[in-house]
C-alpha cells in the first residue's frame, strides 16, 4: 500500500516538475535553455548526499549493533547513491560543455563528486565478492563512513577553494523567486523518486535474503 502511494505521489509531481520545469520557468538571461538542466541537476547532487549520508549513518548503526537490517539500508542507500551520483555527473557535463566549453574539469567540486561515486562503487563491488554476509557487513561498513566523510568537504569546496564551480545560488539569495518555485517542486519531485526507490530497494532485499536463507538451509538439510 504505501509503494502505491508513494508511486502515485511521484507521477503526479513529477509531471507538475516538467510543466514547472520547461513551461514556468523563465530562460535564464545568460545561459537561456540550457539552465533548466540545473533543475535536474541540483536535486540529483542533494540525492547523492543523501544516499552517502544514510549509507554512513546504517554503517555506523551496523557496526554498533551488529544487525542486518543496517546492513541492507546501507545497501540501499549505496545502489541509490551511485545512481544519483552518476547521473549528476552526467547532467553536470552536459551543462558544462555549452556553458564552459568543456565536459569536464577536474576542479574540488568534480573531483569530490567522482571521489564519492568511486565510494560508492568500490562499497558495491566489496560487497559483491565477499561471500559471507557479516564480512561483507563489516567490511562495507568503512567505505559507508568514507562516504558520508566526503560530502561535507564536497559541498563547501566551492566556498574553500576557487573551483570552476560558480557561488551557491540557493542560499546566496542569486534565484529568482519563479526559479525558487519551480527548485522547490522539483526537490519535492525528486525527493518522493528517492523515497519510492529506496523503499521498492529494501523490500528486494528482504526478498533477496530470504532466497539466501532457504538456500543455505537445503544446501544444510541436503
Amino acid at each position: 500500500m504505501r509503494s502505491k502511494i508513494l508511486g502515485v505521489l511521484v507521477l503526479v509531481l513529477m509531471i507538475a516538475n516538467l510543466y514547472m520545469i520547461f513551461v514556468f520557468a523563465p530562460n535564464e538571461a545568460t545561459m537561456g535553455v540550457i539552465q533548466r538542466i540545473f533543475y535536474f541537476h541540483l536535486p540529483f547532487g542533494v540525492s547523492s548526499y543523501l544516499s552517502a549520508y544514510l549509507l554512513g549513518f546504517a554503517s555506523i548503526m551496523y557496526l554498533i549493533k551488529h544487525d542486518l537490517k543496517w546492513d541492507r539500508l546501507g545497501a540501499s542507500a549505496g545502489e541509490m547513491g551511485i545512481l544519483f551520483t552518476s547521473m549528476s555527473i552526467m547532467s553536470g557535463a552536459l551543462w558544462a560543455k555549452p556553458v564552459w566549453g568543456i565536459w569536464w574539469t577536474w576542479d574540488a567540486r568534480l573531483t569530490l563528486q567522482f571521489l564519492l561515486g568511486l565510494i560508492f562503487l568500490s562499497y558495491l563491488m566489496l560487497r559483491a565478492y565477499l561471500p559471507e554476509r557479516e564480512k561483507k557487513a563489516a567490511l562495507g561498513a568503512v567505505f559507508g563512513i568514507l562516504a558520508m566523510v566526503d560530502v561535507p568537504f564536497n559541498y563547501l569546496s566551492i566556498r574553500w577553494w576557487r573551483t570552476q564551480h560558480p557561488q551557491p545560488v540557493i542560499l546566496g539569495g542569486g534565484l529568482d523567486w519563479d526559479m525558487w518555485k519551480v527548485m522547490m517542486v522539483s526537490f519535492c519531485a525528486f525527493a518522493a523518486l528517492y523515497a519510492y526507490l529506496l523503499d521498492r530497494r529494501m523490500a528486494i532485499a528482504r526478498v533477496e535474503e530470504e532466497v539466501e536463507y532457504l538456500e543455505h538451509a537445503i544446501l544444510a538439510h541436503d
